[in-house]
């Protein structure tokens, strides 16, 4: 297990190698996804057995990759 930003993790035997919570299964994309549907954050912690700044180091993961990310126009 690695951690590779604060309260998130990779472990190729969990999940596929894909970024979870530390010390769960419950995978980055999900949180960040059921956020950006409309749950709350608490609402994403409790369904998810989470802490409130286990949700927001999944955001705050997530904006880093974003803006890690770059984009190459081609027209």
């Amino acid at each position: 297990m690695t951690e590779i930003a604060p309260r998130i993790t990779v472990d190729e035997k969990v999940r596929f190698g894909r970024p979870v919570i530390r010390g769960t299964r419950v995978p980055v994309e999900l949180v960040v996804g059921k956020l950006a549907s409309g749950m709350t954050v608490e609402r994403v912690a409790e369904e998810y057995g989470l802490s409130r700044e286990d949700v927001l180091a999944a955001l705050a993961y997530a904006a880093r990759v974003v803006a890690d990310e770059q984009i190459h126009a081609t027209a």
